[in-house]
């Protein structure tokens, strides 16, 4: 199964549809299967005196609210359907991600073929629901949650599919929310407790610095990985400093690529590029001395030699005390009829 790579571009557009068209690009250059923004109207998602989070106040400091950031990192709908066309043009999945029913209604409306439900929403009954209900594939973040909280929303989700004929692909991502996470916070083995628990396909959606807990995940069973990335890590904006940049995105796809391949399909046997080296590697049985028609074999006369394309070690005990039929020179492969 390929794996499924999300590159997450979220509000680090900074509100300017230029930069969202640039972070298109470079997510099509880097070979990912999709790109992720998040579609939301500030006033819905927040109060006027709700406070930043830590890891915001640590990016962008405390001179304006966390409503006024918000604000301007907005896009507006026609800017949504410029970038969902640009994305179909260029054969890259788009990808939104809903705060409110209104906005989920917006993007089934435009044609998005794939819901992101965040991690902060996975207490939002009504809002799952609502995006359920629209029976399309579901990517679930689990970020800040519980186990049994998981199990709620799964609850609710199978809920309304349970009638549904072609039932909808539901994903768990395992997630620590924080910006960066830090490594000794990511506990990938959570991400098989929940395969285990749901029996449902999981993934990874990696806030850490750097591409390894990315790669690792999937040699873990990830059949999702979602990334941030910006265009440069330098920019203004909440997430800019936890996001890969451009060369990163394109290193973690091809790792992963190259570690989806390795991982195979579990069956143990030598491969085609193997057959030359097994030859070579292996032991058969040889004469390690002449031997003269008639003579007994036995350890002062046979031994064990590369290359492996003879008589077969294992079969050694059988050989010995049978006579020579011919003569056999020194370093002579034996074969069955030479007894």
């Amino acid at each position: 199964m390929k794996i499924f790579i999300i590159a997450e571009a979220g509000v680090n557009h900074n509100g300017d549809l230029d930069i969202a068209f640039k972070l298109i690009d470079v997510a099509i250059e880097a070979g990912a299967d999709a790109i992720k923004f998040q579609t939301f109207k500030a006033e819905k998602v927040v109060t006027a005196t709700t406070p930043k989070a830590n890891y915001q106040i640590d990016n962008m400091g405390t001179s304006e609210s966390q409503l006024e950031m918000l604000m301007k990192l907005e896009l507006s709908i026609e800017a949504h359907k410029e970038l969902f066309s640009y994305c179909k043009k260029k054969n890259i999945i788009f990808i939104s991600t809903p705060f409110d029913k209104e906005n989920a209604d917006m993007l089934d409306n435009l044609g998005i073929t794939i819901f992101k439900i965040p991690s902060g929403e996975i207490s939002n009954k009504p809002l799952i629901q609502h995006i359920t209900k629209k029976n399309k594939p579901i990517i679930l973040s689990t970020g800040m949650s519980y186990l049994g909280e998981v199990e709620k929303a799964v609850n609710w989700i199978n809920e309304l599919w349970y009638k549904v004929d072609k039932k909808p692909q539901l994903t768990l991502l395992h997630c620590v929310s924080n910006y960066p996470a830090v490594i000794e916070d990511v506990n990938l083995l959570a991400m098989k407790t929940m395969a285990k628990a749901f029996g449902l396909p999981v993934g990874y959606s990696d806030h850490t610095m750097g591409i390894e807990v990315s790669v690792a995940a999937v040699a873990m069973g990830a059949n999702v990985i979602e990334k941030h990335f910006t265009l440069d890590r330098n920019m203004k904006g909440p997430d800019h400093k936890a996001s890969i940049e451009p060369a990163e995105l394109k290193a973690m796809v091809r790792a992963i690529r190259n570690v989806e391949q390795a991982i195979g399909d579990g069956i143990k046997r030598p491969t085609k590029n193997e057959e030359d080296t097994r030859n070579i590697a292996r032991r058969s049985l040889v004469a390690v001395r002449d031997i003269k028609k008639g003579e007994i074999f036995s350890g002062e006369n046979i031994g064990l030699k590369r290359p492996g394309i003879g008589i077969q070690p294992e079969f050694m005990e059988q050989v010995i005390n049978k006579r020579a039929k011919i003569d056999i020179k020194k370093d002579s492969l034996l074969k069955w009829d030479d007894f």
